[in-house]
């Protein structure tokens, strides 16, 4: 028997479809943004290779306003689509009927948050 007026069920899966999104985003926009600037360009001698160098980057990311930057940049090239494929893996074995459950979503969704502090420390 239905209940009436029965509280609605909480759900986190509205986070999980908002990084999933994001995600998505930046694959389809940030991503090949980043392929062209830092693969694409130099190789076409665009961009020279000096300043691209290590010492420049340093710099730019580590001793200026611009270190905030570097970090959401690395966010939105590294975290989100992170996040984004662990949701389609997540939901992909609950499709096969190989997970889906609560031990998928921590494996799925807690390697990527794992990767993405890693990912944060080492560029910071």
């Amino acid at each position: 028997m239905i209940q009436k007026n029965a509280p609605p069920k909480r759900s986190d899966e509205p986070v999980w479809w908002a990084l999933f999104s994001a995600g998505g985003v930046c694959f389809a926009v940030v991503v090949p943004g980043a392929i062209l600037a830092l693969a694409l360009l130099p190789a076409l001698g665009v961009i020279t290779a000096d300043s691209l160098s290590y010492p420049r980057i340093s710099e730019l990311l580590y001793q200026s306003l611009w270190g905030l930057a570097g970090l959401a940049f690395v966010g939105s090239v590294i975290c989100l689509p992170l996040f984004h494929a662990a949701h389609r893996i997540h939901h992909g074995l609950h499709d096969l009927q190989l997970g889906g459950g609560l031990l998928s979503k921590v494996l799925c969704y807690g390697s990527a948050a794992v990767i993405s502090l890693l990912a944060l420390y080492l560029i910071s």
